[in-house]
């Protein structure tokens, strides 16, 4: 991290480095202080050390950032919890992280044998898998079933009104991001297939299912699914429906064993309708940045960018127009934003890879390389504009390197 490691500064405050009471001014000089030469100062406190320790760039803002821009950056770690008998869940919107309009996002956990009941939305879900094994399932409007088995880097998309549900494998369950098109999502407001029974007579419902009205005496109430327990299932094909249709494209794609775009800084995944065709709404590349490098100079011509970091630490400066701009870090579990044609950059400031996911409300995936477009402009132009001299104008390409090295 910048000017200091995170390590080094929480054993400064573990060995009772920590700011001394109020009036003194005997405090560790080894934690991050608002200063730099000729300007700030120290501040003894009362403060919030461990996230000015997760945040230097906010703290010791780069001479370069300037203006106001919105705050472009949430953590899971600051979004309620909600706890459940088989599992957990919680979620990111606009009410957590205002500019976020065109997407939600929820963390989910079910535990082996866990199932986040059958339940149906009025937005498309994407979801990646983060960890351990989960089955789906699902049904279209045509009566085609779907059902199969996921693992890490799997991800599912179900089209608005597809009823589905989600279940844990074993031998440890599953946690997934759930990515919808819209930023005013809100789990609470799923339609929950126990929750229905619930608000319909039960003359209705027996007549609607051809049964006695006594055969819904023994309905569960609606707070005792949602994640509840169920036996882990056995394999697949125990699950599939005898004689039932399959849904012919999946609801399923394999993300993670795509072929990767390499360069010489990481890998770049994407995935959208071109690959995945029933993914009509949601666009996403999932991007790994080696040590020291950086997702390139960049900006996104369709639509706003919602982001997941996966693993490692990072920080993003975006450019915002009319002299804005502002920088911001990111650690595993935090969400970025980035409005709509903002250029932006995302760079790998610890020693193991910064892997995150980039997502669009969109049908495809679109970025325009700032690399690119000088090298495919005429050089005159080029020069004229910045003074570059020989070698910087040699040095541009023409061929997108989405993600570059420090070298």
């Amino acid at each position: 991290m910048n000017a200091f490691s995170r390590r080094e500064a929480l054993l400064a405050l573990s060995a009772g480095g920590m700011v001394a009471a109020a009036g003194s001014t005997s405090y560790a000089a080894d934690l991050p202080q608002p200063r730099r030469a000729g300007a700030g100062g120290d501040d003894p406190g009362p403060r919030n050390v461990d996230r000015d320790i997760q945040n230097p760039d906010i703290l010791n803002q780069p001479t370069t950032d300037a203006g106001t821009l919105p705050n472009l950056r949430f953590s899971f770690a600051d979004a309620p919890m909600k706890q459940y008998p088989a599992g957990w869940t919680r979620q990111i919107t606009k009410r957590e992280l205002g500019i976020s309009q065109s997407i939600a996002g929820v963390d989910m956990r079910l535990n082996a044998g866990g199932v986040r009941e059958l339940h149906w939305h009025k937005e498309s879900e994407w979801a990646y898998i983060l960890y351990g094994n989960a089955r789906v399932t699902a049904v279209d409007p045509e009566g085609k079933n779907f059902v199969d088995d996921l693992g890490p880097g799997d991800i599912w998309y179900f089209p608005s009104g597809t009823p589905h549900s989600i279940q844990g494998l074993g031998p440890d369950g599953c946690e997934f991001l759930l990515v919808f098109d819209d930023g005013g999502f809100d789990e609470d407001s799923t339609f929950l297939l126990s929750d229905w029974f619930k608000h319909v007579p039960k003359s209705v419902l027996a007549k609607n299912f051809g049964v006695p009205a006594t055969s819904f005496d023994n309905l569960p109430a609606p707070s005792d699914r949602y994640i509840f327990n169920l036996p882990i299932p056995g394999n697949l094909d125990s699950d599939k429906i005898a004689g039932a249709t399959a849904v012919p494209n999946g609801f399923v794609h394999r993300m993670g064993s795509q072929v990767p775009i390499k360069t010489s800084g990481g890998t770049v995944r994407i995935t959208d309708s071109k690959n995945f065709p029933v993914s009509k709404t949601i666009a996403a590349a999932l991007v790994e940045v080696e040590p020291g490098g950086m997702r390139e100079l960049h900006w996104h011509p369709n639509t706003d960018e919602w982001q997941y970091y996966i693993q490692g630490i990072g920080r993003m400066g975006v450019f915002a127009a009319n002299g804005h701009s502002r920088t911001f870090d990111f650690a595993a579990g935090d969400v970025g934003y980035v409005p709509f044609a903002m250029g932006h950059y995302i760079e790998n400031t610890g020693d193991k890879p910064l892997v995150f996911l980039e997502t669009f409300k969109s049908d495809h995936y679109a970025d325009v390389s700032l690399n690119q477009w000088l090298a495919l402009t005429p050089p005159e132009l080029v020069s004229g504009h910045l003074n570059f001299g020989k070698a910087a104008m040699e040095a541009l390409k023409r061929t997108k390197q989405p993600v570059v090295s420090g070298a």
